[in-house]
């Protein structure tokens, strides 16, 4: 199983991406990215999206360069065509236009369409955390990208339904919630088949609407289906996916999960909040970092040692990965390798 630094991921995906026809600053924004989130814990995310983002290329679904186009916009709201350019690249470009529009308003939304998979919510959410702005991010797959059983269903009928919002607290570490309204999103259920490793209980259902934990049930066929998150109260997970299939898909245009929709990619919801506009920044710092202070101040239940706060594991997880290296399954590595070797790329081995 072989390891890399986070540098190195990046400059694989560069080097590949480049050789796939992506300009050279999408190549580096796209790769640095996708081995951000392997950096921080989260290979449903990571390098493994490579050969998955290449087979786009071939079948076009996703154009590299693409031109990025303000639909309609006013002082505080904007809605952004990406044209099926790369994800990462629109998704950066939107919060880059949140930001600068909530400078001027306090309060701004922009909502995309036609993106391709964009990746890990976090990292644009703590764009904004980095102008003392909190950031909320949702997207669904766009119509198509139909994953999750609904509660008390069987079949495929909505996206994962990310959402992340990140909170500044006056330090390099801002909290960060990033979750989705399944239990899991689906990269997870990708790693565990690359790896060769049952799924936990209660991630999937098979094509019978019967619980399992074989990833290859899941992908089929026939295909089973991602459960919404929450276990016997897995009504609030689907409740949650709803309305994030509506404040993304709706609200963008794009459209909502829907059995005449075949493109898969990501519509998103994006919403800026400038603190500033609302309290002074010394008085809502101290406010955050009270509460964390007070949750963390709790007696433990029996088996746990300490209380861990949102964008805690990942802060850790990054640590742990700079001084030991990222690993990267075999089969994931043999398919970058395949993928590179078909566009003439040589990766080291």
């Amino acid at each position: 199983m072989p390891t890399f630094t986070v540098d190195q991921l990046a400059a694989i995906g560069t080097q590949i991406f480049e050789a796939a026809g992506a300009p050279a600053e999408e190549a580096q924004t796209v790769a640095r990215l996708l081995s951000n989130s392997n950096n921080v814990g989260h290979d449903s995310h990571g390098v493994i999206r490579i050969p998955q983002y290449l087979q786009f290329i071939e079948n076009g679904d996703l154009t590299p360069g693409a031109p990025i186009e303000l639909v309609r916009e006013t002082p505080a709201t904007a809605v952004v065509n990406g044209n099926w350019g790369f994800g990462q690249v629109i998704t950066s470009k939107a919060m880059e236009i949140a930001i600068e529009k909530a400078k001027a308003t306090g309060v701004s939304s922009v909502v995309v369409q036609c993106a391709n998979h964009i990746g890990r919510l976090g990292d644009y959410a703590q764009m904004a955390t980095s102008h003392d702005m909190i950031a909320m991010v949702m997207a669904n797959n766009h119509g198509a990208g139909r994953n999750v059983a609904p509660w008390g269903g069987r079949e495929r009928r909505l996206s994962t339904s990310p959402i992340c919002v990140a909170i500044p607290t006056g330090t390099s570490k801002p909290i960060v919630m990033d979750i989705t309204g399944s239990v899991v999103a689906e990269g997870k259920v990708r790693v565990m088949r690359n790896r060769g490793l049952p799924v936990p209980e209660g991630w999937i259902l098979d094509a019978e609407g019967n619980p399992s934990t074989d990833p290859n049930d899941f992908y089929g066929p026939p295909q089973g289906a991602i459960l919404p998150f929450g276990g016997m109260v897995g009504h609030k997970g689907f409740a949650l996916s709803m309305i994030i299939e509506m404040m993304s898909g709706g609200l963008s245009g794009a459209g909502c999960s829907q059995p005449d929709a075949t493109r898969v990619g990501n519509a998103i919801s994006i919403t800026v909040y400038h603190i500033l506009h609302f309290a002074p920044l010394e008085q809502f710092y101290q406010q955050i970092n009270d509460f964390v202070r007070y949750v963390r101040s709790s007696e433990l239940a029996p088996g746990f040692d300490e209380i861990v706060v949102p964008g805690e594991p990942e802060s850790r997880v990054e640590a742990q990965r700079r001084a030991e290296g990222i690993f990267v399954e075999d089969e994931t590595w043999r398919q970058i390798h395949a993928a590179a070797e078909k566009l003439g790329v040589r990766l080291e081995e």
